[in-house]
This record gives C-alpha cells, structure tokens and sequence, in this order.
C-alpha cells in the first residue's frame, strides 16, 4: 500500500468514525484531545447497544480501526506523525502511527478496551503518547 493511499484511507475511517459517534450515539468529535475520552465511552456504548454482535470479528475489526483512525488523526493534527502499514507477518497486518522515536497502536488501544478490559482507557493512552512527544 502506498504511502498517500494509506493518508486518505485513514482519514476517511477517521470521518467515518465521527460520523458514528454522531449517528449511533449523539456524541459529537471534534479532533480536540479532550475528545479522547468520548472514545472511550463510545466503545463502551457499542457493547450496551449492540451487546454479543458488537464482539463479532468483523464488527470488532471495523470499530477498532475507526476509533483507532480518530484518535491517529488526532494525534497527527497536534504532534504529526506518519501512518505506517506494516505486513512483516502477512497472516496479521496492522497500521500503527509513528511519530518521532515512537509507534502507536491505537487501533490495538481500541481492541483492548472493547474486547479484553474495560477498565483500559483509550484517553489515557493518547494523553501518554502526546505526553511523550512534548518532553
């Protein structure tokens, strides 16, 4: 995948991201940090809502990599970056976003959240990152 492709594919989940928050849940993201934290809610919402079928593959796969674009977007409107798709094990490709010495998985972020601990805070996560890059 090229690099511009990759951009525009991460900003369309992104906007695809908001535009759920809207639709499914009337929370309205704006790319501020203080928006991470409805991220975190977000998720959450989508297993009241949606209970078992929000934990199928594919609807995990799709809410992570949207959430998990929004808050890569975020962070590359503040402190930049750059998407990297990385297919070193071809069986389990992901996009992280690397920014100086460091790479995040926000999408990863998501999964844990929604999937293995509820108690794991996507916002905390971005504050760390962004925390890292203003030292």
């Amino acid at each position: 995948m090229q690099q511009a492709e990759l951009e525009k594919l991460m900003e369309e989940c992104s906007a695809d991201a908001v535009r759920a928050a809207r639709d499914e849940f009337a929370i309205e993201l704006d790319y501020s940090p203080e928006s991470t934290k409805s991220v975190d809610d977000i998720l959450l919402s989508f297993l009241d809502k949606y209970h078992d079928k929000a934990l199928e593959d594919s609807a995990v796969f799709t809410i992570c990599n949207v959430y998990g674009a929004y808050l890569g977007e975020t962070y590359r409107k503040i402190a930049g970056g750059d998407w990297r798709y990385d297919d070193s094990n071809p069986e389990a490709p992901f996009v992280v976003l690397d920014a100086g010495e460091y790479s995040y998985a926000f999408a990863g972020i998501c999964y844990e959240r929604l999937v293995n601990d509820s108690n794991v805070s996507v916002a905390m996560y971005f504050d760390q990152a962004l925390s890292r890059q203003r030292q």
